[in-house]
């Protein structure tokens, strides 16, 4: 016999798991069998996803059980990726939904990578997958350019104040003012703005005309107008070199170079994540990226 549970509306909304006994049923592995995952109370949920992870880490990938208590431990967990979305849900121009669903994925590696055996609570290590996730997709979607975190911060404050000054002062608020209300320089307000324009690119197809443009009497797109040879573009080979050289690193190495490089933690930060030392950080970041040059050097 297994235990399959029973669910029922406790008196703070959640749903209780109360388990009783029926006929082992193959397809969850010997499993609980929970009919609706995602209305499990949290207490319940961190209790049952230890006995899932217990029970994934023996099951055979590809079956039915292994499937059953995969996606169980995805649904009970989802209270995860919403309470990480809720911080963004202020944010202009997203959609809840859309973050939830990036989440979501994160959600998922971490129940992919996750190990009893770390004796970390199943919250505390899939958090920062979630939130991960997140970022990066922010990262990718909302900023034209890579911008210092730094910066892409003072945007929204600068945002901000320009609409508060702009209803006091019944128009634009001037560089000096949005510095006194800020309580910063003008050299790291003009900073920010300029930096603001890298929320957005316009098209580089983008017709322009100028009085050469006009003599010659044919029309000229905004790439023949500007920019010049990049330098920076002769680095753009090293990079694809790269690629294959990290994917040949252990993952925990991996991890540490996205941690450092991908959410730019310090490394007390990232010792914090891991329970490292900051100087156990050091060391197997300058391991890896000796392990990276290496590779380029011989490549070259």
């Amino acid at each position: 016999m297994t235990a399959k549970v029973e669910q029922s509306e406790s008196t703070d909304g959640m749903t209780a798991v109360v388990p009783r006994p029926t006929p082992v049923d193959d397809a969850t592995g010997g499993l609980p069998w929970i009919d609706d995952a995602t209305g499990v109370a949290p207490k319940d949920a961190r209790e049952l996803s230890k006995l899932f992870f217990d029970r994934l880490q023996e099951l055979e990938e590809g079956t039915h059980a292994y499937a059953y208590a995969r996606n169980t431990l995805i649904e009970m967990n989802l209270a995860l990726v919403h309470f990480a979305a809720a911080r963004y849900r202020n944010r202009p121009a997203t959609d809840h939904e859309e973050i939830v669903q990036v989440g979501t994925i994160g959600l998922i590696k971490a129940i992919d990578r996750f190990d009893l055996s770390r004796e970390t609570e199943f919250t505390t290590f899939a958090i920062p997958y979630i939130v991960g996730e997140m970022k990066r997709f922010f990262r990718d979607t909302s900023w034209a350019v890579h911008v210092p975190r730094r910066l892409q911060e003072l945007r929204v404050e600068l945002s901000k104040a320009k609409e508060h000054l702009s209803v006091l002062l019944d128009r634009e608020p001037t560089v000096p003012e949005l510095a006194e209300h800020l309580e910063l320089t003008e050299e790291e307000v003009l900073e920010g703005l300029v930096a603001a324009n890298g929320y957005t690119a316009g098209s580089l197809d983008t017709p322009y005309n100028d009085a050469e443009s006009s003599a010659e009497g044919e029309g000229r797109t905004l790439a023949d107008a500007i920019g010049e040879c990049d330098p920076a573009l002769e680095l753009v080979e090293d990079f694809h070199s790269l690629a294959p050289l990290i994917e040949e690193l252990p993952e925990r190495d991996r991890v540490l170079l996205e941690l450092r490089f991908g959410e730019e933690l310090t490394q007390a930060q990232i010792g914090e994540r891991l329970g490292y030392s900051q100087m156990h950080v050091s060391r197997l970041l300058s391991r890896t990226l000796g392990r990276l040059r290496a590779g380029l050097l011989a490549q070259a």
